[in-house]
């Protein structure tokens, strides 16, 4: 028997704890496009319905970046209209990443609603991602804003590099809050702070929270993305939940992993994430059983086992 039939986790409520918790899945992408090997448009197309229908509302389909540089998702143009019907149909948020103009157009001749950029909170990264500095990224991402945002398209953001750089070491707090007020005064949407190779440690998650809020960049605006490199993706997510951070960013089976940090166990499992926020009686609208038997699902056509403490302890898979 599992312990979900058991009535486990015990849900005992913490106090000063959002009652709802949306979750960011970004599995398919952002897990995907870390895998060596391809994986066929139909099994994608089958996993983000299977994620759906876990009751996962937001699910990030694929990213319109130049095949050259994600080959893992050369697919986005076959894929996205394998998919689209969920935003009509169920309501699914598909947002879907893209780097610059080109890729806006990509997305928007699919029909794409919500759309992602990928912004570095240093120099290093931004050279290494963009091949620019962090103001010439800037400036490339303000058309694409601007064009968007005209269309009526949500956009969010993505902040790399927010708690530490593998090339540059601990990032100051203000120099992360700079680029965030320069995405937020362009006008997006919502931020996802990153930590992409996972050293961030929870009075570093909400200093930085405190410190945005300082800046006029509000806590409703905010979305978390944790690594689970040093094992404190859980923890850290509590941090920012206390603080009133009501969008994380998962990613199903735990998929993906940091190509900066060789011990890197990547992203944080929304099987885990689930898991917690259950036992806090925070509702998120996702059915853990039927997830954990998609991340399951998955990990067979990848040919290995999910990474995910949760999907391993519900499926009895070791």
């Amino acid at each position: 028997m599992s312990t979900p039939e058991l009535g486990l986790p015990m849900v005992v409520p913490a106090p000063g704890l959002p009652a709802r918790v949306r979750i960011y899945e970004v599995g398919a992408r952002d897990g995907l496009q870390n895998e060596k090997a391809t994986v066929p448009t139909e099994v994608k197309a089958e996993f983000v319905r299977r994620l759906a229908d876990s009751g996962l509302t937001t699910i990030e389909a694929t990213s319109f970046v130049h095949p050259k540089w994600v080959p893992q998702l050369a697919d986005a143009e076959q894929l996205f209209p394998l998919v689209s019907d969920l935003g009509k149909s169920s309501g699914v948020h598909l947002p879907v990443l893209v780097p610059n103009e080109r890729g806006l157009d990509r997305a928007l001749a699919l029909g794409a609603r919500h759309v992602a950029l990928f912004a570095s909170a240093t120099e290093s990264f931004a050279k290494a991602n963009l091949n620019r500095t962090v103001d010439e990224s800037l400036a490339m991402f303000e058309p694409v804003v601007s064009r968007a945002k005209a269309d009526k398209v949500h956009v969010r953001s993505y902040i790399s590099m927010c708690f530490g750089d593998p090339w540059e070491g601990p990032v100051p707090i203000h120099q992360v809050v700079r680029v965030c007020k320069a995405l937020m005064d362009m006008g997006c949407d919502e931020l996802s702070l990153g930590d992409t190779i996972g050293v961030a440690t929870p009075g570093h998650v909400q200093t930085l929270l405190a410190e945005l809020n300082e800046e006029g960049v509000p806590t409703s605006v905010l979305g978390v993305h944790f690594h689970d490199t040093y094992g404190q993706a859980l923890a850290n997510t509590l941090a920012a939940l206390q603080h009133g951070v009501t969008t994380v960013d998962a990613s199903a089976g735990g998929l993906g992993g940091c190509p900066y940090a060789k011990s890197a166990t990547g992203n944080l499992a929304t099987e885990d994430l689930v898991w917690m926020l259950q036992g806090l009686g925070i509702d998120t609208g996702v059915d853990l059983a039927r997830l954990t038997a998609t991340s399951v699902w998955m990990a067979e056509r990848l040919g290995r086992p999910s990474p995910s403490r949760t999907v391993k302890a519900l499926s009895h898979k070791e």
